[in-house]
């Protein structure tokens, strides 16, 4: 499976902050927000991943982020010149996509939760002899968002709606999606919606049509956040100080998922704490290093 990040748009919510940088470059407490985001593929164990962003930022994304090889995955990066809806990825993906199946991730969500792994997993499994998994977050006001509705029997997905006015459910679907291949081709056929653009929900009813698309309910466990407001930054940077002073480990900290995963070996995380050494980031990772030799001691 490959991996996508949709981090493009103006980001004009968050003006004036983000005239001359790509808000999924704003820091979410202490790292840059595009790596949770990217925390979800690797959880995923997704290791192509592709970055699409404006022709004005794409060089800012691999000056940060490199070919990859530094936390053992591989970075390809593609220009997005208008902001012409979520499906656009998958058309400009396509040849990176191959014949693969592919998740998107939106690069300016934030997920937390003990068991994103077996979340993660369940949705990829569900899709294993094709369709499409979207998951379900419960919350007090979905309008913005777009909208499942369940079957309350059977659980299965019933309707898709974009930002409803008197949303069905209280479940909104957040940036983060599974999908076939077939994804390519159904994206190419969306026609641009009344505020001009090719939305995600009209591929995902695609599906609903089809008889194919999963979704799977974040349960209480589960934390997120769309910072694509002031507000949203805001309470996201607070929720991640507030775990990772009381709880001791990071929230999407790239480098030590790649270590768990074992996409990199010691020597490499070893590296990636000497590079940033000078910071709490860094120190951080050397001590897992630490803790580690303490447990095989």
């Amino acid at each position: 499976m490959k991996g996508i990040i949709l981090a493009g748009g103006k980001g004009s919510r968050l003006y004036p902050s983000t005239i001359c940088v790509s808000k999924q470059l704003l820091p979410i407490y202490d790292k840059p927000l595009i790596y949770y985001p990217l925390s979800m593929l690797l959880l995923a164990k997704i290791r192509d991943i592709l970055i699409i962003s404006t022709p004005h930022d794409i060089d800012n994304y691999r000056k940060l982020l490199g070919d990859g090889s530094r936390i053992g995955v591989r970075f390809q990066y593609a220009v997005q010149d208008q902001p012409r809806g979520l499906a656009d990825a998958f058309v400009i993906g396509e040849e990176f996509i191959g014949d693969d199946s592919v998740c998107l991730v939106l690069g300016d969500n934030v997920f937390y939760g003990a068991a994103m792994s077996t979340i993660l997993q369940k949705a990829m499994n569900s899709i294993a002899n094709g369709g499409a998994a979207i998951f379900g977050c419960a919350m007090k006001d979905p309008r913005e968002f777009g909208v499942v509705e369940f079957d309350p029997a059977t659980g299965k997905v019933i309707s898709i709606e974009e930002k409803p006015k008197h949303p069905k459910s209280n479940y909104a679907v957040p940036g983060l999606y599974f999908y076939d291949n077939n994804v390519i081709e159904i994206a190419k056929l969306v026609r641009p919606s009344a505020r001009g653009e090719v939305e995600i929900s009209t591929v995902n009813d695609a599906y609903l049509r089809r008889n194919m698309l999963h979704a799977t309910v974040m349960g209480r466990g589960v934390t997120w956040f769309d910072t694509g407001s002031p507000k949203g930054m805001h309470k996201a940077s607070g929720f991640v100080k507030t775990i990772q002073e009381m709880q001791g480990f990071y929230i999407s900290c790239i480098e030590e998922i790649a270590w768990r995963k074992k996409f990199i070996d010691d020597a490499q995380l070893r590296k990636c704490g000497e590079e940033l050494k000078q910071t709490d980031y860094g120190q951080y990772l050397l001590s897992l290093l630490n803790k580690s030799e303490e447990e095989v001691n």
